[in-house]
């Protein structure tokens, strides 16, 4: 009965969500949309922070398996398939749900303090991409920054996030970690300006761009590019 109710308190919330935005999402509108009083809520989530932060796991979750779903579609010897179609699934997922994108990957709210829920399914769906990229790197061998030109501040960083994500294999190198960053932050910077249709006004349609992006991005990494649809 519990689950239940968990579920459906957050199924409310995330209809608030898409029709709203991330500051829509109300405990009392929840309530009195389900017959329940406010009180009775918080037996359930102590704040909205606590439910948005339930709800965000979930997305997460949702993400990850979407993007999961697609790349084990293809035969997993097919590395650059599954990187391109990874990549593009996640921004399939991104402009189908952008109220739900811009919850996970918006403006952080004042409390900043990390969840474990969060923290968890956001490193389950970081996990899909890491492994493809550590695969790329058995794989192939293609440039990498020299270790000696990385700024030591930028470097304790990198060590920083290999530990917190787990994010460490006898592949990864500094240079390496410097290449999945800088790779990563050009293609969802990019879908993140389409979520926010912050290049509306110069392109009525995004996904030319954004393919040629993969391809300038994936080209030296040794991925051969695949239009979408091909092989």
């Amino acid at each position: 009965m519990r689950e239940a109710t968990l579920a459906e308190i957050k199924e409310n919330a995330r209809r608030q969500l898409a029709e709203q935005g991330p500051g829509g999402v109300s405990l009392r509108a929840i309530a009195r949309g389900m017959g329940m009083t406010a009180p009775g809520l918080y037996r359930y989530f102590s704040s909205i922070g606590d439910l948005l932060n339930a709800l965000k796991a979930d997305l997460f979750t949702e993400l990850a398996e979407a993007v999961e779903g697609a790349s084990s579609a293809l035969p997993a010897e097919d590395t650059d398939g599954r990187i391109l179609t990874s990549l593009r699934a996640f921004r399939t997922w991104a402009l189908a749900n952008r109220p739900e994108f811009a919850l996970l990957f918006g403006m952080p709210g004042p409390d900043r303090a990390p969840d474990v829920r969060v923290l968890e399914a956001g490193r389950h769906f970081a996990a899909t991409f890491f492994a493809l990229f550590d695969r790329l790197l058995e794989e192939r061998r293609f440039a990498l920054p020299a270790e000696e030109g990385i700024p030591p501040a930028l470097r304790v960083q990198l060590d920083a996030f290999a530990t917190e994500t787990g994010f460490a294999t006898d592949n990864v190198s500094y240079g390496a970690l410097r290449v999945l960053l800088s790779s990563w932050v050009r293609l969802y910077g990019l879908v993140c300006m389409e979520v926010f249709d912050h290049l509306s006004l110069i392109l009525g349609d995004m996904e030319p761009l954004f393919e040629a992006e993969l391809q300038e991005v994936l080209t030296p990494l040794g991925v051969a590019y695949r239009a979408p649809g091909e092989g």
